[in-house]
């Protein structure tokens, strides 16, 4: 019997702000690795230093990934061994890694994601909404495509999760109330893990109002909307009806 395939790629969470949310697992990858693939190398430098790893480190973001994916399939190819990581989170959530897993697979090379950090994880269960059905939508589109997915979104029954930044956000929590209605329950977290981590419920109104008068907002942002609660025939109807 022939031994299994050693794994080339890891994908490997880094915390979303408390440098103690990193497991054991992960510290142990980073050191065994023979390079580390880093959406900023600065920040993931920092990191490293942190965890007193010092590692060959690579540039791999979203402005670069298509032209590296080739060049890193060679190396790993070769039997090198690399770890994914982002800025924060998990690598291929609203964040490169996608792209690279997917081309490792087509040739065969091993690859293996370590769980971890999650920034909508604990925003979705500080929402105190349903958590056994939920949609995961990430960043909406920022112009083109964005009314139209809304209103798609507006039929949706699941726990919605949105990330969004904060130059962003009023604007998000407006367009939503628009078009899910003013009273949808929502929450809105920043800041998670950090010394200054918040999080806000209220209906999407109040909350486009709170944050609309703050003078300056920080961090990164998820924003959890509660499901539509209407029945399905209702849904049925409406369907018919567009």
């Amino acid at each position: 019997m022939s031994e299994p395939a050693a794994t080339l790629l890891y994908l490997v969470p880094t915390p979303i702000g408390n440098l103690e949310d990193i497991t054991l697992r992960a510290i142990r990858v980073l050191g065994e690795v023979d390079t580390v693939l880093a959406e900023d190398t600065r920040t993931s430098g920092r990191l490293l230093q942190h965890l007193g790893l010092k590692k060959p480190m690579l540039s791999y973001h979203l402005h670069n990934e298509h032209q590296q994916v080739q060049r890193l399939l060679e190396r790993l190819s070769t039997g090198e061994t690399m770890a994914l990581v982002s800025d924060a989170g998990t690598p291929g959530i609203s964040d490169p890694g996608f792209l690279l897993v997917r081309e490792c697979l087509a040739k065969g090379l091993k690859v293996e994601c370590l769980p971890g950090a999650t920034a909508f994880v604990p925003a979705l269960l500080k929402s105190g909404f349903g958590a056994e059905r939920f949609s995961f939508e990430g960043f909406l589109p920022v112009k083109k495509g964005r009314q139209t997915r809304l209103r798609e979104l507006a039929l949706e029954t699941r726990t919605l999760i949105f990330y969004e930044s904060p130059h962003r956000i009023v604007k998000t929590l407006e367009q939503l109330a628009e078009v899910l209605g003013p009273e949808r329950p929502a929450s809105v977290s920043r800041e998670l893990t950090k010394l200054f981590e918040e999080t806000v419920n209220g209906t999407l109104a109040e909350l486009a109002t709170n944050f609309a008068a703050r003078a300056s907002i920080k961090g990164e942002i998820v924003l959890v909307v509660q499901g539509r609660k209407d029945s399905k025939e209702d849904l049925k109807e409406e369907r018919r009806a567009d």
